[in-house]
């Protein structure tokens, strides 16, 4: 496998892909390939804030006050 370096788009669709449990091994290798796992760590906390914000501004709109 080369080594080049993951776009952020390839980190997105990676992160989204390991949250839903949905990632393939051939993408999870070369996710082990790359040199840092920084951006994976930065794009996974901004998925999982979005996800929990986004459920509670679900909830409030669901749910009568």
């Amino acid at each position: 496998m080369d080594n080049t370096k993951s776009g952020l788009w390839d980190v997105f669709k990676s992160v989204a892909a390991s949250v839903f449990g949905v990632q393939s091994s051939a993408n999870r290798e070369r996710d082990f390939q790359q040199k840092s796992f920084v951006p994976y760590v930065v794009v996974g906390v901004i998925f999982v804030i979005a996800l929990v914000i986004s459920l509670v501004l679900l909830v409030s709109i669901v749910v009568p006050s």
